[in-house]
């Protein structure tokens, strides 16, 4: 039977895929096993937030934080740079609704952002520090 090509397809993409992603145990400097669901979330939030964008080849440019250019720059730029950039790395990841609730701390050469991450499977508290 050939296709009349007048039948439209409609796709449900209420469900999400699966994440089930490779676990890294990094207490053990190892990676075992697979995780999914918000597990998967907080570990992808971690490796999102510890690569540099546009640094590794084998990332696409779309992963990853920018943070390497903050050093040297004024507490005044860096906060809401850092707020900026950390929410628009981490919104690349679909199973990511909002990044809300920024707090920063400052010490003698390095800014602290302390944000809450909601995912589609609940809320989870991250942090990331930055040499300035």
């Amino acid at each position: 039977m050939i296709p009349t090509g007048t039948e439209i397809l409609i796709l449900d993409t209420s469900e999400h895929m699966p994440s089930m992603t490779y676990h890294m145990a990094e207490e053990k400097k190892e990676i075992r096993g697979a995780l999914d669901g918000m597990d998967a979330v907080k570990q992808a939030v971690y490796k999102i937030l510890q690569t540099e964008r546009y640094k590794y080849v084998i990332y696409d440019w779309n992963y990853g934080v920018e943070l390497e250019d903050l050093f040297g720059k004024a507490v005044s730029f860096v906060i809401p740079e850092l707020q900026r950039r950390i929410t628009e790395a981490l919104l690349a990841d679909d199973r990511i609704e909002a990044v809300t609730d920024f707090s920063f701390e400052t010490e003698k050469g390095s800014v602290t952002a302390a944000f809450r991450v909601q995912t589609i499977w609940g809320d989870l508290e991250a942090e990331r520090t930055v040499e300035i």
